[in-house]
């Protein structure tokens, strides 16, 4: 794939046949200062060449920034505000705090489906980028052309040209799954956000349905409840369970922030946790071990995937992609018992 030229004003004001002063002119909104014609050859001439402005204004080539892009997904159908997601706070956390510590700076923002990224990592001249979530494909075209080294977070994405650093979500899933099963319980509800090729979601699932295989229980479509990972959702799916399946008696959540939806959607609809229904959620995010009941769930140490992800990136930029090949990617998962599940008595 062809590297994207970086279009200079000097570009546009070649291909619109007119001083670089003017082009300046009406990029900053000065029009009054040009006639009109040579406004509209300026303005034809950026939408020909996709000019894009550089907002950093550094002036020595091979200078870095010292900024490094942070994009959180945006990947629902319903819009959600940044850091609405416990979980991304606390990566972004830990992003920042290595980061800072090599005195680089972080520039966050969130991508909207179906949304590029090559706008702003050009217009900031950016050093690198830590991309979480998925996307899709002509995304990641998009990214491989501005040559930065670029780290994904919960990406499965099959392409050499990315570092990652990842969890193994589809152990995760059946660890989860696993402990319900352990403890007596045939019926249980999975309650996800979307279920998407290759994302974590899909993997978190595939767990659940390895745990259900080994056991030798039925695998019931039915008992899948997915739409969006929010808190919101959690709730709607628990009512959904409580008024229509009287028989599932335990839920993996697939995120802390689903599950804590589910704790509430149960107590809303009478239901008692873990005596009348038992859940595990996955994350293990800091209200996990607040609520009431505190919440079993899958633990991963969350800012240490962060300080991970920033440390592969920078080492990537100083000192080359080629240093980081004997460098840890994957981070381990444990059980994090608390109170939110409880034993069956065999019947």
């Amino acid at each position: 794939m062809t590297p994207l030229k970086r279009i200079t004003i000097r570009d546009v004001s070649e291909r619109a046949g007119v001083s670089t002063a003017a082009v300046s002119y009406v990029l900053n909104g000065r029009e009054g200062k040009v006639s009109q014609e040579t406004a509209s050859k300026v303005r034809r001439a950026v939408e020909e060449l996709n000019y894009i402005p550089d907002f950093s204004a550094r002036s020595l080539a091979g200078t870095r920034s010292k900024l490094i892009g942070v994009v959180i997904p945006q990947t629902e159908d319903q819009k959600q505000l940044l850091l609405q997601n416990p979980f991304y706070s606390e990566l972004v956390c830990g992003i920042e705090a290595r980061l800072r510590q090599s005195g680089y700076h972080m520039i966050l923002s969130g991508v909207d489906k179906g949304e590029g990224y090559l706008d702003t990592s050009m217009q900031r001249n950016l050093d690198g980028a830590i991309i979480m979530g998925i996307y899709q494909e002509s995304f990641y075209d998009d990214l491989k052309r501005v040559k930065v080294p670029i780290v994904l977070i919960d990406s499965y994405v099959n392409d050499s040209y990315f570092q990652t650093v990842s969890i193994d979500d589809e152990a995760g899933g059946y660890m989860a799954t696993k402990l319900l099963i352990d403890n007596g319980h045939t019926n249980i509800a999975l309650v996800t956000g979307l279920i998407r090729k290759d994302g974590v979601v899909e993997k978190r699932f595939l767990g659940y349905k390895r745990a259900l295989k080994e056991a030798g229980l039925f695998y019931n479509s039915d008992y899948v409840f997915e739409h969006s990972v929010s808190y919101e959702y959690g709730q709607e799916a628990a009512a959904a369970i409580a008024a229509g399946h009287p028989e599932i008696t335990a839920v993996f959540a697939s995120s802390d922030l689903v599950a804590l939806g589910v704790l509430r959607g149960l107590s809303d609809a009478g239901k008692r946790v873990p005596d009348d229904v038992s859940v595990v959620g996955f994350d293990d995010i800091p209200v996990a071990r607040m609520c009431n009941p505190p919440l079993t769930t899958v633990r991963q140490n969350i800012v240490a995937r962060g300080e991970m992800a920033a440390g592969r990136l920078l080492k990537a930029i100083e000192e080359g992609e080629e240093a980081l090949a004997d460098d840890p990617s994957v981070t381990r998962l444990e059980m994090a018992i608390r109170q939110t599940v409880q034993r069956l008595s065999p019947s």
